[in-house]
């Protein structure tokens, strides 16, 4: 941080963060800042400056991202190996998931994210997609001894039958459109303070569908998620048309991210950190767990899609 022209007061704290090393920094007679080292090899120089072009185009639009700092025209430092970049300090709390004003007020910004987010196109980040997300998280897990061997066959199986599901899916969704989406939007990346909310994290942004940014807010079964739907949809659409159709995609979505998960941790297995975050990834229990949880989302993505009408 010194390198940069900032005085450190010395006070220091660890956030809360796996895949990137994410420190609070007090600064002398201004406020603490948050510095971002990154996890090395997993993006490009050039992927990490497409998600920090983003996050500066979205703030100028006044969109409450939280952008990185930049210094001297620069958004990404280096110190020896190490990758980082400096962002104001935002804190909050989580969102209330009922509060379906706050639901709308929300799908009012992704709708402005989407509107910006579409204008441009990503060169050098990946999709989100059954490739990417599906297939080479089977791919990993299988060749990383991670799965139990009494599980391996059922679970090579399963993930035959969960990709002509996925495919169905989006073979029912037809030709939507992609565009330049947050990727990882759910609860803990939005923080509200006050009458303030602030969207944080835009790490794993990529290419996707529109409605990437929408299904991990709805909660609940089917009776509840409608209403909720509805309230994000009424919003984003005062900025940005949805497609309905991409409706049909939710559930293969939610599957991609429950195998996407699983290989994400996999990955990051010999990090002593996810060992101790994580000690029950490791377990019997909780593959056998994954494996039923994955042939349950078989069902759900053969059930009708969320109705909604605009």
């Amino acid at each position: 941080m010194e390198t940069l022209g900032f005085v450190c007061s010395g006070r220091f704290l660890a956030l809360n963060s796996y895949e990137n090393r994410v420190y609070q920094v007090g600064i002398e007679d201004t406020a603490p800042l948050v510095v971002k080292f990154y996890r090395p090899a997993r993006w490009s120089d050039a992927a990490i400056l497409e998600e920090h072009d983003f996050a500066l185009q979205l703030a100028a639009a006044e969109i409450p991202v939280v952008a990185p700092l930049s210094h001297e025209g620069r958004t990404l430092h280096t110190h020896g190996p190490f990758r980082f970049a400096v962002y104001p300090n935002r804190g909050g709390r989580a969102p209330d998931l009922d509060d379906l004003p706050f639901l709308r007020q929300l799908g009012r910004f992704v709708g402005r994210i989407h509107a910006l987010g579409e204008t441009q196109e990503f060169a050098h980040r990946p999709g989100v997609d059954l490739a990417s997300y599906g297939v080479a998280s089977r791919d990993f897990l299988l060749s990383s001894g991670c799965i139990p061997a009494d599980l391996e066959t059922a679970y090579t199986s399963l993930c035959e039958h969960l990709f002509v599901a996925i495919e169905a899916c989006y073979a029912h969704a037809g030709d939507v459109s992609r565009l330049r989406v947050h990727g990882d939007f759910h609860p803990s990346n939005v923080l509200v303070r006050d009458d303030e909310l602030h969207i944080v994290d835009l790490d794993d942004t990529r290419t996707g569908p529109a409605v990437q940014d929408l299904w991990m807010f709805l909660s609940g079964d089917r009776t509840e998620q409608t209403p909720q739907l509805a309230e994000l949809l009424e919003g984003y659409c005062e900025f940005r048309a949805f497609d309905a159709r991409e409706l049909h995609l939710v559930e293969a979505l939610r599957t991609l991210r429950i195998m996407h998960y699983a290989a994400w941790l996999a990955r990051r297995w010999e990090d002593p950190a996810f060992q101790i975050a994580f000690p029950w990834f490791n377990s019997q229990r909780y593959w056998e767990q994954h494996v039923l949880a994955l042939r349950e989302q078989v069902a759900l993505m053969q059930e009708e899609p969320l109705q909604w009408r605009p």
